[in-house]
């Protein structure tokens, strides 16, 4: 039986989560941090029955009071970098759902999981869709020099690009780097219009009413374009799936893994 923690067990993917976690066999789901409802419990908010899944409003009081195997953290990206490192100081495994932390971040993080002989999965987005969005942009990377990422989300997601996207950037700079054209000390006027520099990627994004989650990569060559993209819904359901597995292969590997196919078969 996997011991489960859910960091935003109340939020929008992190509710999903643990009633997927609550229902499937192998699981259990013991605790999970909520700010907004410290004290209360879980099974109850989320009308899971009438069990006694208790309700944190720090790690330091979750870890100190219950004991868990993995920690799948849902939060944002200050809470959550407090939130994997006092769990991997006290050996527990981690999987990371929060956009926003950076290549630095995670390798702190990286660094502090080997120390304490343990594992970290970093995962942009869990639909299986956008994991094979992932693999079918590195493909093409490996043959096309030329590619930019843009970056698309509702107005109100305050991380920028989104958790997918900073992967999905850092993956592509791992295959191939972009053909840069024209050095960025050398366009003329507004600079900044080129997009963001990650990791010798461009990528643009674009926060309006209207979208939720999309990405879109596209490459190109003389007289010709490709574009692979991906869109996500308005329910959070894609994600448990993908959620689930990440749960179960935690513990096949020490160290840190980001991507949920650096777990899966291919």
């Amino acid at each position: 039986m996997i011991k489960v923690f859910i960091a935003g067990a109340t939020g929008w993917a992190g509710s999903e989560l643990s009633k997927g976690v609550f229902k499937q066999e192998g699981m259990e789901l013991v605790g999970g941090l909520s700010r907004s409802n410290n004290g209360k419990n879980l099974a109850e908010i989320l009308n899971l029955g009438d069990g006694d899944i208790p309700v944190f409003d720090t790690i330091e009081k979750a870890l100190e009071t219950i004991d868990f195997d993995v920690l799948f953290d849902y939060t944002k990206p200050d809470i959550a970098k407090t939130n994997i490192l006092a769990a991997l100081k006290k050996g527990k495994k981690v999987i990371v759902g929060t956009s926003g932390l950076t290549s630095e971040d995670y390798s702190e993080i990286e660094k502090v999981a080997l120390a304490n002989n343990t594992s970290v999965l970093a995962v942009g987005n869990f639909a299986i869709t956008v994991v094979l969005l992932q693999k079918f942009a590195e493909i093409a990377a490996k043959y096309i020099p030329n590619y930019e990422i843009i970056d698309y989300a509702h107005e109100h997601k305050i991380d920028t690009p989104s958790g997918t996207v900073r992967e999905l950037a850092h993956r592509l700079a791992q295959v191939q780097k972009p053909t840069v054209h024209i050095p960025t000390d050398q366009l003329v006027g507004e600079k900044e219009t080129r997009g963001a520099d990650m990791e010798g990627v461009h990528v643009h994004s674009v926060r309006l009413p209207g979208y939720v989650i999309a990405v879109e990569t596209i490459f190109g060559l003389k007289d010709e374009r490709l574009t692979i993209r991906h869109d996500s819904g308005t329910s959070a359901e894609p994600y448990v799936k993908g959620g689930l597995l990440a749960i179960e292969k935690i513990g096949t590997f020490k160290g840190l893994r980001r991507g949920l196919d650096t777990v899966m078969d291919f």
